[in-house]
């Protein structure tokens, strides 16, 4: 009798063993867990969410520096300014051209990279080392270092024009039809490493029995790359792509340190332009104003291009 009715109570309730464990399986079933969450849920709340909702906050206000009299509520006035400043909008344009400049050439010369540090080289392991240098180093020293490249008067880019006898060179980043392509180049060069390591960790986390069952098959190469590469990086190149976006149009220090925002108006970034409204001028309400402007129309162009790329089920 003893047996059986541990028999029939085992068989209703289950073991005691399973049924802890389906406790502490429930989501928010382990008090214990949000302690493990806090380390890293307390800096983001403090360094980004904190700034974030600050910042919005200020775009509301006639914030100013070195200001005597309290802030004052000003509601949505410094947005309807946005709307009629010509110059921010066209910093804005100047933004779209040089992220989409720098993205589209920074992911397709690293996805052929990529494709060809995954290939059995001979030194392959100092080609990678190598490919990443450029994102070891800090943007002010690469925009340094690019400085003297297209320095004018003994920069190696001139010397080497007038070497080959196509003439006398060029102010790279003072001329007006130059200086933005100049600053794309450098951004490409820049930032091109990043995505060439996160292709190649896509591309070695590709079954190699696809490829051999696709060449087995009579597939060439564009094919296996059409149907057995690409399906398998694509979620990686669909990542990568967006944050490059986003980390390219906001970006500051590079261009910062190669024009300044110049000639005249030609290379000023959005970030650029609200940080001379907020440090140069002391416009800080009106620059938190850009900054809320600019994360939402970012954030629309994000959420369209993610749709149209994931929509169908395409993020397998």
């Amino acid at each position: 009798m003893t047996l059986a009715s541990a028999t029939v109570r085992s068989g209703r309730h289950g073991p005691p063993d399973k049924r802890r464990t389906e406790r502490s399986a429930r989501p928010g079933g382990a008090p214990g867990t949000w302690f493990l969450v806090l380390p890293a849920l307390i800096p983001i709340l403090v360094l980004s969410v904190g700034p974030l909702l600050y910042g919005i906050l200020l775009a509301f206000t006639d914030s100013q520096s070195g200001r005597t009299r309290a802030t004052q509520w000003v509601g949505t006035l410094n947005f309807q300014d946005l709307l009629h400043d010509g110059l921010f909008w066209e910093s804005f344009r100047i933004g779209l051209v040089w992220a989409v400049g720098v993205t589209v050439p920074q992911f397709l010369l690293a996805l052929g990279l990529a494709l060809l540090l995954n290939e059995n080289l001979r030194m392959r392991w100092l080609a990678r080392a190598l490919a990443i240098i450029p994102w070891a180093m800090p943007e002010v020293v690469v925009g340094i270092m690019w400085r003297l490249v297209y320095n004018p008067d003994a920069g190696i880019l001139n010397e080497t024009i007038r070497d080959l006898g196509l003439g006398d060179g060029r102010d790279w980043l003072t001329g007006l039809a130059t200086a933005l392509p100049a600053v794309i180049l450098v951004g490409v060069w820049a930032g091109m490493p990043q995505t060439t390591v996160a292709l190649l960790a896509g591309l070695q986390n590709t079954p190699q029995e696809l490829h051999e069952a696709a060449a087995l098959d009579g597939a060439g190469a564009w094919r296996r790359f059409r149907t057995v590469t690409w399906p398998a990086i694509r979620p990686v190149a669909l990542s990568i792509t967006a944050l490059n976006f986003i980390w390219n149009f906001n970006s500051f220090a590079l261009v910062y340190v190669l024009t300044n925002g110049g000639p005249g108006v030609r290379t000023r970034l959005p970030m650029l332009f609200a940080y001379e409204e907020a440090f140069r001028y002391g416009q800080f309400g009106y620059a938190a104003a850009m900054g809320c402007v600019m994360v939402a129309v970012i954030s629309v162009i994000l959420a369209v291009y993610l749709a149209g790329r994931l929509g169908g089920g395409e993020d397998r």
